[in-house]
C-alpha cells in the first residue's frame, strides 16, 4: 500500500493515495486522493477506504459507521441522521472506533454502559434516563446493521441488556392556569402567539415554526402538512413525521381571530410565506425566562404539548380524539405517553361501576328475604 509524495507550487511537500478496489458492483476501479500532510495519513486513509468495502465482520467499527450513516442518509430525515450523528460521533466512537466490530462482545458493551450510567458533568448530573436509554439504542441498531448486512453472528447488545428509560418518571407541564399565567409575562406579540398556538392546539414546535397563512383554514382550523427544521445552517421543509402527523387541527374562536389579526399586520406577507421566523432556540429561551418571571416551575417548549394534552384528558376527552389530535402515528403511542395521567379517570370507572353493580344486589337480596 503505497503513497505517492508530490510538490506544491509554492514548494510544500504533500502525500496521496492511489489505489485499486472493486465496488459493491463487482467493478474493478481506481481511486486518487490528494492533499495528506504525511505519508501515514495517506495510508491511513487508504486503510479506511478498503476497510470500508468489506462486507463481513471484521470491519472496523468505524468504517461500519461511515457505511451505515451513507445507508441511512438515503431513508431518514436530515433531522433524524443529524441526531444520530451527534450520539454516534459523541458516545460511540470514542469507545469502539478501533475495534472490529466481531471483537465488540457483550463485556466491552457493559463497560461501556458503566462508563455511561457513572458520568457525572460539572454540577454533578448524570444523563438522563431516557437519554441513556437513546443512547444504547443507538449502538444497538447499528450491531442489528451488522447482522444484518455484515454476518455478525449476534447483537451483543441484547444479550448485555438496556439500561435507561423509554419515558422521564415525571412528566413536566403547566395546567391552564398557570400557562395563562406566563402568557400575562411575555411582551413580545409574535412569542405570545406562538406560545398561545402550542399550548391551545398541541402541535409540535416544528410544526409551528412551518406555519403559512395557507395553512390557517377558513373552517378555523390549522392545516399540519410540514414541518421546518435547520440542520448545519440549513433551512428545511420536511413532510410531516408519520402519516398520521399530517392533519387538520381545530383551534378555539379566539386563537383564530389573534392568528387572522397578526397576520394582517405583517406586511407583505404572501400566503406560503413564513408567519414565525424565529428559532427553536428562542422560543427555548423565551419560555425560561417567562417562567422566572411568573414564579413557574421552568418546562421546556415541547412541555407544552404535554400540558395540552393533560388539559384534554382532564376535560374527559376520549384517548382517540387526543390520539388523532396530536398526530401520533397510534393510540398506543398517546397512552404510553400520557397513561399515568388516567389514575384518577380509572378509579371514577371504577365507583361508576360499583354504582352499577348495587341495585342489582340489592335485588337479588330482597328477594331472598
Amino acid at each position: 500500500m503505497p503513497a505517492y509524495k508530490y510538490t506544491l507550487k509554492n514548494g510544500k511537500t504533500m502525500w496521496y493515495a492511489a489505489f485499486n478496489y472493486t465496488d459493491w458492483t463487482g467493478q474493478y476501479k481506481h481511486t486518487c486522493k490528494r492533499g495528506f500532510k504525511t505519508q501515514r495519513e495517506a495510508k491511513e486513509y487508504e486503510n479506511s477506504f478498503l476497510n470500508q468495502q468489506t462486507a463481513s465482520s471484521d470491519i472496523l467499527f468505524s468504517s461500519l459507521i461511515e457505511n451505515y450513516m451513507e445507508d441511512m442518509r438515503h431513508r431518514l430525515k436530515p433531522t433524524t441522521i443529524e441526531n444520530k450523528r451527534n450520539i454516534i460521533e459523541g458516545k460511540l466512537l470514542p469507545y469502539f472506533s478501533r475495534l472490529k466490530v466481531c471483537d465488540i462482545d457483550t463485556i466491552k458493551v457493559r463497560k461501556w454502559q458503566n462508563e455511561l450510567i457513572s458520568f457525572r458533568d460539572e454540577a454533578g448530573k448524570p444523563y438522563s434516563q431516557t437519554y441513556l436509554k437513546t443512547v444504547n439504542n443507538q449502538m444497538s441498531a447499528i450491531m442489528n446493521y451488522a447482522v444484518k448486512h455484515y454476518g455478525l453472528a449476534s447483537n451483543p447488545c441484547r444479550a448485555a441488556g438496556s439500561i435507561g428509560k423509554s419515558h422521564a418518571e415525571e412528566m413536566k407541564f403547566w395546567t391552564q392556569e398557570q400557562y395563562e399565567l406566563f402568557s400575562k409575562s411575555i411582551q413580545k406579540s409574535a412569542i405570545k402567539l406562538a406560545f398561545d398556538i402550542l399550548f391551545y392546539s398541541g402541535i409540535r414546535e416544528g410544526e409551528l415554526l412551518a406555519l403559512t397563512p395557507s395553512d390557517i383554514l377558513p373552517n378555523k382550523r390549522i392545516s399540519i402538512n410540514k414541518n421546518y427544521a435547520k440542520v448545519n445552517g440549513q433551512e428545511l421543509f420536511l413532510i410531516p413525521k408519520t402519516s398520521k402527523s399530517k392533519r387538520d387541527v381545530a383551534i378555539p374562536d379566539f386563537l383564530y381571530s389573534d392568528i387572522q389579526e397578526y397576520v394582517s399586520k405583517l406586511y407583505g406577507i404572501e400566503p406560503n410565506d413564513r408567519i414565525f421566523y424565529f428559532t427553536k432556540y428562542a422560543l427555548g429561551k423565551e419560555i425560561k425566562r417567562g417562567a422566572r418571571k411568573a414564579g413557574l416551575p421552568e418546562i421546556r417548549v415541547h412541555d407544552l404539548r404535554h400540558s395540552h394534552a393533560s388539559m384534554l384528558i382532564d376535560m374527559g376527552f376520549d384517548i382517540l380524539e387526543i390520539s388523532k389530535r396530536l398526530g401520533h402515528e397510534s393510540v398506543k403511542t398517546t397512552l404510553d405517553t400520557y397513561s399515568h395521567l388516567y389514575p384518577e379517570k380509572d378509579a371514577r370507572l371504577a365507583g361508576e361501576l360499583d354504582k352499577l353493580r348495587r341495585p342489582l344486589t340489592s335485588v337479588s337480596t330482597e328477594e331472598i328475604t
